[in-house]
């Protein structure tokens, strides 16, 4: 079964910082392009981030940039999002997503998926 896990996730004030992990089971991310996406309740879901599959191109909203960082290390199969400086409204469920090589910024382009992980700022 090929599966994305979402990790790190959780409650962090104002100004803080979270590490979220995205890590593939049951097939390699060599070849895959990882996106970054948040939903909260009653809105569409929104891309926050995405890294090629080589790691060459990366690109972030707006409402990020500066903010937050992604990476990857397919030695570990893995992709990161370093989330710094939070804010309140970046509170949503965040989820991985991947498709080949490389980014897009519409969900239905992805054929993975993880289950998500909760972010809360809250003070």
């Amino acid at each position: 079964q090929r599966q994305l896990v979402e990790s790190g996730g959780g409650l962090v004030q104002p100004g803080g910082s979270l590490r979220l992990s995205c890590a593939a089971s049951g097939f390699t991310l060599d070849y895959y392009a990882i996106g970054w996406f948040r939903q909260v309740p009653g809105k569409e879901r929104e891309a926050v981030s995405c890294i090629s599959s080589s790691g060459g191109s990366t690109n972030y909203a707006d409402s990020v940039k500066g903010r937050f960082t992604i990476s990857r290390d397919n030695a570990k199969n893995t992709v990161y999002l370093q989330m710094n400086s939070l804010k309140p409204e970046d509170s949503a469920v965040y989820s991985c997503a991947a498709r080949y090589h490389y980014c897009s910024r519409s969900p239905s382009e992805y054929i993975y998926w993880g289950q998500g992980t909760q972010v809360t700022v809250s003070s």
